[in-house]
């Protein structure tokens, strides 16, 4: 699966997903729901896997998210794009998911976990220009990152989604932007 930068949600210029097949999905109509799947699930993977730098989370909080969804679809009212809301609901399963699932020691010994190492991307097939460098990020960096510069959250939100300071949003992103071009600069 090719996974690119240029793939987020609100890039999109068609919401992709008819109100029919959203109406059907919310009835419980099976066929409905696997139409909407096959028409996201390659996004909402992007999105878990630049937020979570790890295929494996990524791969489990895309399953999380459409079960999620089964459950959750008849809260969706039409007040703003599918993909928005679709969205929405994605990066807050990832965010709780990784809060979730951090290993305790980790949490005691470092304040902030790294994302993947240079011979993980490279195991990690489908990943090419920006997106092999934003899942080497720190943790917190490149949550930040995807948010603000992908996905186009505001500091504001971003700091209520992850529990921090407007401020260490803009420092986190600006730490960010600045490992980003010196790896750029070193490939």
């Amino acid at each position: 699966m090719l996974i690119d930068a240029q793939q987020a949600f609100s890039k999109t210029s068609d919401d992709g997903s008819s109100d029919a097949v959203i109406r059907g999905a919310q009835k419980g109509d099976q066929a409905a729901f696997a139409q909407l799947y096959r028409e996201h699930h390659k996004r909402v993977y992007a999105l878990c896997l630049r937020l979570l730098a790890d295929k494996d989370y990524a791969e489990d909080v895309t399953q999380e998210v459409f079960v999620q969804l089964w459950h959750k679809i008849t809260q969706f009212k039409g007040q703003s794009k599918f993909t928005t809301w679709l969205h929405s609901v994605t990066s807050n399963i990832a965010i709780s998911y990784l809060r979730q699932h951090k290993n305790w020691l980790q949490k005691v010994v470092s304040i902030e976990g790294a994302g993947m190492d240079e011979s993980s991307v490279a195991l990690c097939k489908g990943l090419n220009g920006l997106d092999k460098l934003i899942v080497r990020l720190p943790e917190r960096a490149r949550m930040v990152f995807v948010l603000h510069a992908i996905e186009g959250y505001r500091h504001e939100e971003i700091a209520t989604m992850l529990s921090m300071a407007v401020g260490s949003s803009k420092s986190q992103y600006h730490r960010a932007r600045q490992l980003l071009m010196e790896w750029y600069d070193n490939e």
